[in-house]
């Protein structure tokens, strides 16, 4: 188990970007220095160690696996794209955590297991042509899951997750901001990188919701 953050972020620099990114998924990697920040303020919060972790949207795995090197008992990482799950699954036995890691190739609303938190990085909506209102279905099936959800947004945004959130009877206990950086990956990409201003959200259910 992992005790300093930078070696959490040594240890994620590894995981490499999707080969092949769907545009209509909006498939981009999680930083490893920002997935390394949020992971460790989420086990600092008592959200890992220990606990059932999901990661919805899991990609090539870089917070599933983060998750279990900070001492989550298990964790399930959830994808629709098997080439993605494919490149998580063997930096997952690299890591030597075959026996916490599953990977399941599932699309995210028909994930039906529970867990005690989950992390998601969904799709920001920004190719509405493509994917309209998935960032909805993430945050919908992440409180059916876990009590504690953390999810990845555009800053833009922000007001109206906190609010989706509330109406679905979560309430947002905590944010953290991040300048995302994305590289130009798809063909409607002018500039080669260029960094968006993402809030990521410490959700959780009302008391009413857990009973």
């Amino acid at each position: 188990m992992i005790r300093k953050k930078r070696h959490l972020e040594m240890a994620l620099e590894g995981i490499p970007s999707h080969p092949s990114p769907r545009v209509d998924l909006e498939q981009y990697s999680t930083p490893s220095k920002i997935a390394a920040d949020l992971l460790w303020n989420a086990a600092a919060m008592g959200d890992i160690e220990g606990l059932k972790v999901a990661d919805l949207g899991c990609g090539t795995g870089i917070l599933a696996i983060g998750a279990a090197l900070l001492g989550a008992k298990e964790v399930v990482g959830v994808d629709q794209d098997q080439k993605a799950i494919d490149i998580a699954h063997h930096e997952a036995l690299k890591e030597g955590l075959k026996n916490i890691i599953r990977l399941i190739v599932v699309d995210v609303d028909q994930f039906q297991e529970k867990a005690d938190t989950v992390l998601e990085n969904p799709p920001f909506g920004a190719q509405k042509a493509h994917h309209k209102e998935a960032d909805r279905i993430f945050m919908t099936q992440a409180l059916k899951i876990a009590p504690v959800v953390y999810s990845f947004h555009h800053r833009d945004t922000e007001e109206f997750v906190v609010n989706f959130f509330k109406s679905r009877g979560g309430y947002v206990t905590n944010k953290f901001y991040y300048r995302f950086p994305l590289s130009r990956q798809y063909s409607f990409h002018k500039e080669e990188l260029r960094e968006v201003d993402v809030v990521v959200v410490r959700v959780e259910k009302t008391k009413k919701e857990h009973e």
